[in-house]
């Protein structure tokens, strides 16, 4: 009995970790090379776009509007919670351009 529930615990923990994909071939084709890789590998990179963040990280689990800069641009947050919120990032878009990565997950690049 002992067995079969770590063998089922390592069952859902070894695939809860896998990634899996969250694009096809067509909605990345169209992106630079070094986007296209990030998306592959799931990295969010600054100078990324709204749609090729989803693309490599899935939906936010928040989504804030900021205030806007002082010169007038668009600003917005995306929150990401994983492991039950053990770890956030927090990803700040200007004009619908990632600018600022903010994170307790080591491996995250700031």
């Amino acid at each position: 009995m002992r067995k079969a529930v770590l063998l089922i615990c390592c069952f859902f923990v070894f695939f809860s970790c896998t990634k899996s994909m969250r694009y096809s071939y067509e909605e990345i084709r169209e992106f630079p090379p070094e986007i296209q890789e990030h998306i592959k590998k799931g990295e969010v990179v600054t100078g990324m776009t709204f749609q090729q963040v989803r693309l490599a990280w899935g939906p936010p689990s928040v989504t804030k509007a900021l205030p806007p800069t002082p010169d007038g641009r668009e600003r917005v947050q995306w929150e990401y919670r994983r492991w039950a919120g053990a770890f956030k990032t927090i990803l700040r878009f200007t004009d619908g351009k990632l600018t600022e990565i903010i994170s307790t997950e080591p491996g995250i690049a700031k």
